[in-house]
């Protein structure tokens, strides 16, 4: 899956190979049934391909700081490029011109000699179970009705009109520019795109990109990679909402053949707070707030209870559900659409919820009425619950049990929503939350922490070890130059790090088959080695995981040990977002 690029106009997004291939997209929003989707089927998925018909090779890069990817491919008879974006505009120019619904940008130059190419337009709506009927409209370009819904090709190519799609053979000689413009229209009149205006749009989506990653105040030696990352959270947001999804992805196995195949195109609390915080780092406070608004809505139903994930609109009934019809990825089946995980009551998520809304407040943002309730709410709730076992931070679906992780971030919900409080003068029983605050910090220092590991552990009176340890003074929990907290690096570094990669956590978890190792701890261990104060390892280190990127700069969720292929739902907010909290940790500690 490293062979594959991302592009997006933060409402959804699409992954395009090396070769040239779209081969996943979901329209018209990241959890909406795929239309390309030859990602999770390779014989039977949609795809949209611009490829040398003979032997080349490949180069690939984002336009600078943007979202616009360019692909070179050089053959023996010449070179061509290929610039792919969905194009991105300011709120205030939309409102202004009228513009397709969702759109997807492939612009041709020939640069040298004559290459030959062929084409491939063959959507699979429904997760691959539609075939639709494209029909020329002559200069207009083609279209394919589905009732409500409209897919239409602009484009100065003659295509071949063949079942199932659009097809195309071309040789491309220096000097000839060529465009395929595909866009996606539901219950309303289609917008077509106009190909003379295909310049300008990638001009356009180039400046609005340009323009949002030199807002970034990171200035440090990492800027680049973290610009990277930063672009990709945000085409992970989703704009009419401030959602932030997991993953544009389902089912990418986290081992190759295994059953380990999740969905996560849903917008975690966990990983969209801890996404909101590195927002207001780095003053990208618009995002970072929009987020803090839709959580108030998307949790306003439940309050002071939390869902796990909700939708990108707030919605949280994501049952799982299996598409037995597609292969998978590599043969990795089964597909799922929804998540099992969503029912799961999981304490960790009140403290990073918290944790975001304290960020906020800091940064200045002015609490609704139904927000500062609750606050209190949530803070009482966490008092009454914190004893209770939960499924922790890994979702892990055996029977609940006492997670340390789980209490540190109930110590943090307290923590922080006292901070809140205070500083907005509410009324509150705040002699309380310290009370219950203090004493779960000594159960935690207590029963939490083997002395003879030397580290924290997984689990109350336990002895495995878990990585969340490794964020426990970022939370402000502990000291990150502690004795224990060094005692639990140097733990982790034996039992659960293979090289730079780094394991959650060793043993059963009654889910079948193994998984790889979870890149976001490997950051997180960069963090807490520069925090101790082994700057030199931790600059190491992460120079290291900086060459397991993909040649665009792009993690998955995992990484297979022995091959140092990527595994997991691809690219992954945590690890991008846990990549960006490393680089601004060595900055701190330059």
């Amino acid at each position: 899956m490293e062979d594959y690029a991302l592009i997006g106009d933060c409402r959804s997004a699409a992954l395009i190979s090396s070769s040239g291939s779209l081969d996943w997209l979901c329209l018209p929003q990241f959890d909406s049934p795929s239309v390309f989707n030859r990602l999770l089927d390779h014989a039977r998925g949609g795809y949209f391909s611009i490829t040398p018909s003979c032997s080349f090779s490949a180069h690939r890069a984002y336009r600078d700081s943007t979202a616009v990817l360019m692909t070179e491919f050089r053959t023996e008879s010449g070179m061509v490029r290929v610039t792919d974006c969905m194009p991105v505009m300011p709120e205030e120019d939309k409102r202004r011109r009228l513009t397709p619904w969702r759109s997807v940008l492939r612009y041709i130059e020939g640069v040298e000699g004559t290459v030959p190419l062929q084409i491939g337009c063959r959507p699979r709506p429904n997760d691959g179970c539609v075939i639709p009927m494209f029909r020329s409209r002559g200069e207009a370009g083609y279209c394919a009705d589905l009732g409500n819904r409209l897919f239409h090709l602009s484009t100065d190519i003659p295509m071949t009109v063949a079942p199932g799609g659009l097809h195309a053979r071309l040789d491309m000689a220096a000097g000839r520019r060529a465009v395929l413009w595909l866009s996606y229209s539901e219950d309303a009149p289609a917008v077509y795109p106009v190909i003379a205006q295909a310049e300008q749009t990638i001009e356009e989506s180039s400046r609005y990109w340009d323009r949002w990653a030199e807002t970034c105040c990171y200035r440090g030696p990492y800027r680049r990679q973290v610009i990277r990352s930063a672009v990709t959270l945000k085409l992970l947001s989703f704009a009419p909402s401030g959602a932030i999804v997991a993953a544009p992805t389902t089912s990418l196995p986290e081992v190759i053949g295994g059953t380990r195949n999740w969905d996560y195109r849903y917008c975690w609390l966990r990983d969209a707070s801890y996404t909101a915080r590195v927002f207001f780092r780095l003053r990208y406070l618009e995002e970072a707030r929009a987020f803090v608004q839709w959580m108030t809505h998307a949790t306003a139903l439940t309050y002071p209870a939390l869902h796990v994930m909700y939708d990108v609109y707030g919605e949280s009934g994501l049952t799982q559900k299996t598409l037995a019809h597609l292969a998978g990825y590599r043969g990795s089946a089964p597909v799922r659409t929804g998540n099992q995980a969503h029912a799961q009551f999981q304490l960790d998520v009140y403290g990073e919820v918290m944790g975001a809304v304290w960020h906020a407040v800091q940064e200045g943002l002015d609490l609704d009425r139904g927000m500062r309730r609750h606050v209190v709410q949530m803070a009482e709730l966490v008092c009454e619950q914190w004893a209770r076992p939960d499924h922790g931070f890994w979702e892990i679906p055996t029977e609940p049990r006492q997670y340390v992780h789980s209490k540190v971030m109930c110590w943090v919900a307290l923590d922080r929503a006292e901070r809140v409080v205070r500083t907005l003068g509410l009324r509150a029983d705040t002699v309380r939350w310290k009370r219950v605050r203090d004493s779960i910090r000594c159960l935690i220092l207590e029963g939490g922490y083997s002395w003879e590991r030397r580290s924290f552990v997984q689990r109350f009176d336990e002895q495995a070890l878990d990585a969340t340890a490794l964020l426990f003074p970022n939370e402000g929990f502990i000291d990150p130059n502690d004795l224990r907290m060094i005692g639990t690096i140097r733990a982790i570094r034996k039992d659960l790090c293979r090289d730079d990669l780094v394991y959650r956590y060793r043993g059963t978890d009654g889910l079948d088959g193994t998984e790889g190792a979870f890149l976001p701890c490997s950051f997180w261990l960069v963090e807490a080695l520069a925090g101790a104060g082994y700057r030199t390892e931790a600059r190491r280190l992460f120079d290291r995981l900086g060459r397991r990127a993909n040649d665009v700069g792009l993690y998955a969720e995992e990484m297979d040990v022995s091959s140092g292929h990527m595994l997991g739902n691809f690219p992954q907010a945590l690890t991008h977002l846990a990549h960006i909290g490393a680089a601004l940790s060595l900055d701190q500690t330059r």
